[in-house]
């Protein structure tokens, strides 16, 4: 099975920028679809942004729009979500997964493959 791990979490004041990654290991992560996820103390998880294989489709949910991108690192073997301008909702645990990737949604299986999880912070 696919391995990810991500990484680039970390703490943060509001207004500032963080850039997570994640990479496979074994696998070249081109040819998937990846999507990052959130989940913050006491809340379901949520939907963040995800790129399909070809990088023709992207998408971001409402809360993260026009201030997160993401991207591939074809050289890293990686997916990259850069966050610019954080606020403190955008506290929680980011995971990176395996997705079909639509410009409207993103769904995941009992067959994706999941990181570990990198903690983001947003706090004066």
């Amino acid at each position: 099975q696919l391995q990810l791990v991500d990484s680039g979490g970390g703490l943060v004041q509001p207004g500032g920028s963080l850039r997570l990654s994640c990479v496979s290991s074994g696998f070249t992560l081109d040819y998937y679809a990846v999507g990052w996820f959130r989940q913050a103390p006491g809340k379901e998880r949520e939907e963040v942004s995800c790129i399909s294989s070809n990088d023709r489709v992207t998408y971001y949910a409402d809360s993260v729009k026009g201030r997160f991108t993401i991207s591939r690192d074809k050289t890293q073997n990686a997916v990259l979500l850069r966050m610019n301008n954080l606020q403190p909702g955008d506290t929680a645990i980011y995971y990176c997964a395996t997705v079909t990737c639509t410009g409207s949604a993103m769904y995941v299986f009992p067959s994706d493959s999941w990181g570990q999880g990198t903690q983001v912070t947003v706090s004066s």
